[in-house]
């Protein structure tokens, strides 16, 4: 009998998380607009580190946004697409980078290596006071799971992500179910909450409107005396 093998879960980043992210590269460098272009084509494609290093110019179309990764994982070729800022950043770099084969380079033109993306993406991560330990896989976490919640199509998911086998896609289908079981857990101890507040803020309200009524009696008392002082 066949042991079932366990998946542990990864960890992704939420929206918040991204956003502060992607404002740690600073834009007036070289190295920054390349540095945000990879976390972009990262979390808007889903691509391993390796393809991101191998990734060259003759496999991209900046008009159509077009990325086709050659030899991917188990020598399997796919067709992804970026669009949006994503897009408009990577066109930025290539406007800017050194001539080469490769989209993502360094400064003098050579491939960048597998660990400067570990060690850049890690060390943005802790300037942008994420408590998770980012590294290059985590962001293709993160574009496999927003993919599922927006699509709920496992098997779109599976062919975005290249993966041979469907089990390794299913692991993001836990995510998103954990969320919901979350949410669900949650749920009726927060709508009574909402309920207790609502009911507190009406009798606030009413409060409010017997303290403004005897106001303006005082008021009207006050200013109906004084016609008699004189």
């Amino acid at each position: 009998m066949k042991r079932k093998i366990r998946r542990k879960i990864p960890d992704v980043l939420t929206e918040e998380e991204r956003i502060r992210l992607l404002k740690v590269p600073n834009k007036r460098y070289p190295t920054g607009i390349r540095n945000l272009a990879i976390m972009l084509t990262m979390l808007d494609c889903g691509l391993r580190s390796s393809e991101i290093v191998n990734l060259k110019m003759k496999n991209i179309n900046l008009t159509t946004g077009e990325i086709k990764i050659v030899n991917g994982k188990g020598n399997v070729d796919r067709i992804l697409w970026i669009n949006g800022e994503s897009l408009e950043v990577l066109k930025k770099w290539i406007q800017r980078k050194p001539e080469s084969e490769f989209v993502f380079c360094t400064l003098k033109g050579a491939q960048i290596k597998d660990s400067y993306l570990r060690i850049f993406i890690n060390r943005y991560g802790k300037r942008a006071g994420i408590q998770k330990h980012l590294h290059p896989h985590l962001l293709r976490h993160t574009f496999g799971t927003d993919l599922y919640r927006r699509t709920k199509n496992i098997r779109l998911v599976q062919e975005s992500l290249g993966h041979a086998d469907l089990s390794t896609t299913m692991i993001y289908t836990h995510i998103v179910n954990g969320e919901l079981e979350e949410g669900m857990k949650g749920f009726r101890t927060k709508e009574k909450l909402e309920k207790k507040a609502i009911e507190r803020l009406k009798r606030l309200e009413k409060q409010q409107e017997t303290i403004t009524e005897e106001i303006k009696k005082l008021k009207n008392h006050i200013d109906d005396s004084s016609l008699f002082k004189y």
